[in-house]
């Protein structure tokens, strides 16, 4: 069974291959990759190179159930990228902090679009189908960073880039971190 792959590991800066054929080994990755994401404490996606797999596919999970994009593309935008913000207990805004099953305890504020229009591959049977879709919200966030692991790109470069914030879990709270000394880039 594949294991997720933690940063500084190199293959999660690669750009990955499309997937053009489901043989027994991709299949088998596939499966991998859902049963981590579905055990995943916390675990929203999951892409292939945080396995160890330089394929075009990562899977999310949208009320409990793993669906699996393959080649997916961003097609379009809406508005301008922001901090997300969300709804404390208390109705009161604060910022949406994302994390990475490759960054254990570690989060952050990322700009990101919050409504997206994408394409991608799914498998159906033995073909691929080609679907479209507009995500909002969490959905669109999550969208993102999976697909930016495709890419080689990780949420922490946009946290250094763009001047987010940067926390650590310690068991007990977050305590703000410097990024540069987490990130070797």
């Amino acid at each position: 069974m594949k294991k997720i792959i933690t940063y500084p590991n190199e293959v999660l800066r690669k750009k990955v291959s499309d997937v053009v054929e489901i043989d027994k080994v991709t299949a088998k990755e596939i499966e991998e990759l859902k049963k981590l994401l579905v055990d995943g404490e916390n675990a929203a996606g999951l892409a292939a190179p945080q396995i160890g797999v330089s394929k075009n596919f990562f899977g999310m999970k949208i009320n409990g159930e793993v669906k699996i994009y393959f080649n997916s593309k961003l097609l379009k935008t809406w508005g301008e990228r922001v901090f997300p913000k969300m709804a404390n207990s208390s109705a009161e805004s604060e910022d949406f902090l994302e994390g990475c099953l490759s960054f254990p305890d570690y989060f952050g504020t990322v700009r990101r679009w919050l409504k997206i229009e994408v394409e991608w591959q799914e498998l159906i049977g033995q073909k691929f189908v080609s679907k479209k879709k507009k995500f909002e919200g969490f959905e669109a966030i999550v969208w993102q960073h999976e697909s930016d692991h495709l890419l080689g790109k990780l949420f922490v470069d946009y946290i250094k880039k763009e001047g987010g914030k940067f926390y650590k879990w310690n068991g007990k709270e977050m305590v703000k971190v410097d990024i540069n000394k987490v990130i070797k880039k």
